[in-house]
């Protein structure tokens, strides 16, 4: 917005002032200059709030907000379900490859995916109790 002034430009600025305007009349100087950029300053932000106003601005933030918000979630759904394939393949896999299974035999219809580790815990019992009534059957 501003220029980059160095310390030497500015000194040289002040010096010239100084020459120019006089020692008695630079405090009433800078005092009006000051106030001219306070009522540039304040003039502009009105225009800036209200063309802000016009065109809805803080809808536009919000919907930018809420569009960024959408997209950190979607990020981490993908994450999470990146972790959790290998986890259950691996069950998978190790659920095929038990002793009693058979290449020639059909494999079971799967049940669907258990979501959550209770009901991962009530299938794994049910296997358990299946095991158990299938050795209490076999002689």
């Amino acid at each position: 917005m501003f220029p980059d002034f160095g310390s030497l430009e500015i000194l040289l600025i002040v010096v010239v002032t100084l020459l120019v305007i006089g020692p008695e009349k630079l405090p009433e100087t800078l005092r009006t200059l000051g106030l001219w950029f306070g009522r540039l300053s304040r003039s502009f932000h009105s225009v800036k709030s209200e063309i802000e106003k016009e065109i809805g601005m803080d809808d536009v933030r919000r919907q930018l907000h809420n569009e960024a918000v959408m997209q950190e979630m979607k990020r981490i759904e993908d994450e999470v379900k990146s972790a959790v394939d290998p986890v259950t393949q691996s069950m998978s896999i190790s659920d095929h490859s038990t002793p009693e299974s058979t290449p020639d035999s059909d494999p079971a219809p799967s049940a669907p995916r258990p979501t959550s580790e209770a009901e991962l815990e009530a299938q794994h019992a049910s296997k358990l109790k299946q095991a158990a009534a299938d050795a209490k059957d076999d002689p």
